[in-house]
């Protein structure tokens, strides 16, 4: 099939299929004589099990593992499990971090109960108040994410 038709057949954009070709995640089809590629049910599947692993949130680099043991199917699993608990624990950790943002958001909510002159917002005078305090630098996100797991 072509590209076409593959990215019709696994919903995925033209680009996000060459993209994932470059990146050695799925592998170059054969071409035909016109020199269009020639894609094959192999590439569908494979094509269908980035884009599930990817909406699972997974990263590029986390796939490519998992795409090494299912290249390789004889190969212990351990590997497979270490990698989907640590994907459980990045995902854990962003659901925390989701939770504190949804408090901050509805404490910054509560500040304004009613409607008024945007000079006297609650919310806008909380936004500007937190403005002004240093944000992490992003060796301190690095550091965090390292602490944390990520």
């Amino acid at each position: 099939m072509k590209i076409g038709e593959l990215s019709t057949a696994s919903s995925t954009p033209i680009e996000t299929i060459r993209y994932y070709e470059r990146q050695g995640l799925l592998p170059l089809p054969a071409r035909t004589q016109g020199n269009f590629r020639d894609y094959e049910q192999p590439h569908l599947e494979r094509l269908q099990f980035i884009r599930y692993c990817r909406s699972l949130d997974m990263s590029l680099d986390e796939v490519r593992v998992l795409l090494r043991f299912k290249d390789e199917p004889g190969t212990d699993c351990g590997d497979v499990n270490e990698l989907i608990d640590e994907h459980i624990g990045h995902v854990s950790q962003r659901i925390k971090e989701l939770r504190a943002l949804e408090k901050q958001l509805k404490d910054l909510r509560l500040r304004c109960g009613t409607v008024r002159a945007a000079d006297e917002c609650g919310i806008l005078a909380g936004l500007s108040q937190a403005a002004q305090e240093p944000l992490p630098t992003s060796r301190d996100r690095k550091h965090l994410r390292s602490v944390h797991g990520h």
